[in-house]
């Protein structure tokens, strides 16, 4: 696991500060939480931001929206170039107040992309342009729904089979396989399921396996190889997606321009 390492956001006088940063597959960031407010997006590669009962899932041309003292945690799932950007609690106020998905159309990746570019210039009129158009566009951006419930201050053993799964939702994998990793019964995690998500678990990892799936349509992945890496035929993945989203994964893909 590794820690999160923000930039010095004592000044608040500079009312929003941006950084890349890149991170390797595999990289757990550990739960923590800022003062101000803090937009992830994710250049290339994806991840899991993990939020006090629930998981969202950002790959590029998405972006997460967390409020000032959010606290969350970050798993890695392919290398990621990603770029922060922190608002103070401030101009925070002026943006939702739940975390949220949302996509990133192409003026507000060139506005996040110039404004790390100018983080270590000295133009203050410029950035300050830049960051309030970005707000704006914050305000304005299409909110997204790569997001699946996880348990809050869960049983131990429940939380590492939700981070499984999380990480190879593949129907290959069988609840009773996940079960013995995860070090209890089907029968017992079963109930925890009930108990803190209202679900089973064919329900819920079924949610990983949609999130999953059109987080990689939108990066323009065949639908086939998607089918496959789920453990679905074609045919009948379609017809989960369909069943559960009102669109086949053609339809979805098609809908996003992608």
């Amino acid at each position: 696991m590794a820690r999160a390492t923000p930039p010095n956001l004592s000044n608040t006088s500079i009312p929003l500060r941006a950084l890349a940063r890149s991170y390797p597959r595999g990289l757990f960031i550990e739960p923590h939480q800022h003062e101000w407010g803090q937009l992830l997006y994710a250049v290339s590669g994806i991840m899991w931001v993990e939020t006090t009962g629930e998981a969202l899932l950002v790959p590029p041309q998405r972006g997460v929206w967390l409020p000032p003292g959010v606290p969350h945690g970050i798993r890695v799932v392919s290398e990621l170039q990603m770029r922060n950007i922190y608002l103070s609690p401030q101009l925070a106020r002026e943006l939702d107040s739940q975390v949220q998905v949302f996509e990133v159309r192409p003026l507000l990746r060139e506005l996040i992309v110039a404004l790390v570019e100018q983080e270590q210039q000295n133009d203050a009129p410029y950035y300050s342009a830049l960051t309030e158009l970005t707000v704006l566009e914050l305000g304005r951006a299409r909110r997204s729904q790569l997001r699946v419930p996880l348990p809050d201050g869960a049983d131990r053993r429940l939380l590492q089979l939700c981070q499984a799964v999380m990480a190879a939702p593949s129907l290959e994998v069988s609840f009773e396989q996940h079960a013995q990793e995860a070090g209890a019964s089907v029968r017992t995690l079963s109930r925890l399921l009930l108990r803190d998500l209202g679900m089973g678990f064919a329900e819920w990892r079924r949610q990983v396996q949609l999130a999953t799936a059109t987080a990689a349509l939108i990066q323009g992945v065949p639908v086939g190889r998607i089918a496959r890496e789920l453990g679905y035929l074609p045919a009948s993945f379609s017809d989960m997606f369909r069943r559960e989203l009102g669109l086949t994964p053609s339809e979805y893909r098609d809908s996003l321009g992608a």
